[in-house]
């Protein structure tokens, strides 16, 4: 679990993408966002040393009813417990990151019905995998200088500023991250865009699994 995990709301001021090298580094793109008179820097994970493929990430729409506990916080960073009520997000677990059909096919036979919407719903959820020049443009197309915008992550701690802003459960045994598994704490950036709606953008490690337990390590 992350020692600490919340959500930044403020202003977004500009974006910028790490500079390209080759010492092994990640690369991320940077969200300057302003919050109580203060300037944050999030940093955005938008590549994998794990996959030539980069990341995964999808791009979808928020109804801000459904998040309206937390845009009524006030500017700046807040904490959050690890639960469904308190405002964390969890890819896997949460309602937000799901398109449901509903009642579609009503008049289908009850079998049909279900395959069919299974199978719709498998492609509408389906995430988008590349490199991080993809998943960095991906992210740069719903930020809006100028409007509100959302991070949730991990606080830096020193300086103003987050980072673990992807998905935060799922990483493999072995691997460095794992005892930093967890449900509801993953991070995401959510942009309000020109006409008042949000947009969020999700980001996970083409090695973290999209099954977890409730520790949030992965299902086989």
């Amino acid at each position: 679990m992350l020692p600490r995990y919340g959500v930044l709301l403020g202003t977004l001021l500009r974006s910028l993408r790490d500079a390209p090298d080759s010492q092994g580094r990640w690369f991320h793109v940077n969200v300057f966002v302003s919050a109580a008179g203060m300037e944050y820097r999030c940093a955005v994970d938008v590549d994998s040393h794990q996959s030539n493929t980069g990341v995964e990430w999808r791009v979808v729409n928020i109804n801000a009813a459904d998040i309206a506990t937390v845009l009524s916080l006030a500017p700046g960073y807040h904490d959050l417990q690890h639960t469904p009520s308190s405002g964390a997000w969890d890819y896997i677990r949460s309602a937000l990151f799901r398109v449901r059909l509903g009642c579609l096919f009503v008049m289908m036979p009850d079998a049909v019905t279900r395959l069919l919407m299974q199978i719709f719903e498998g492609l509408l959820n389906t995430w988008e995998r590349g490199d991080h020049v993809q998943a960095s443009t991906a992210l740069e197309r719903i930020l809006v200088p100028g409007k509100r915008v959302l991070v949730w992550g991990e606080p830096f701690t020193s300086g103003n500023g987050m980072h673990n802003i992807h998905q935060n459960q799922g990483d493999p045994a072995g691997s460095q991250w794992w005892n930093e598994n967890g449900i509801w704490q993953d991070g995401g950036t959510l942009a309000e865009q020109p006409n008042g709606s949000w947009i969020a953008f999700i980001n996970k490690f083409t090695s973290q699994s999209h099954r977890t337990d409730d520790q949030g390590h992965p299902l086989p």
